[in-house]
């Protein structure tokens, strides 16, 4: 359920804003985006695991935060971020 070292570079190299770019609230929101992804997919086959389901409910609100972060500093980057990883707003 967790990411590979080689997912994560991924995922940071796809997401960087700059060359030496790893915690941006971009690349955060694009790494939590995956992990969310990941245990969704876990859940749908283990309904009644609720530690992952309780693990799933603070990433999404992690990632809450952070997009609302996003969009009060840099809106037109908010913008780009949620097309490009099709997150509703």
């Amino acid at each position: 359920m967790t990411l590979t070292k080689e997912k994560k570079d991924e995922i940071i190299k796809n997401f960087k804003t700059h060359e030496s770019d790893t915690g941006s609230a971009e690349v955060q929101i694009a790494i939590l985006s995956v992990e969310i992804d990941e245990l969704s997919d876990h859940l749908k086959k283990h309904k009644k695991d609720h530690s992952s389901r309780r693990g799933l409910l603070k990433k999404v609100g992690q990632r809450r935060r952070f997009l609302r972060y996003l969009e009060k500093e840099n809106p037109e980057s908010y913008q780009k971020l949620i097309k490009k990883l099709k997150i509703k707003k």
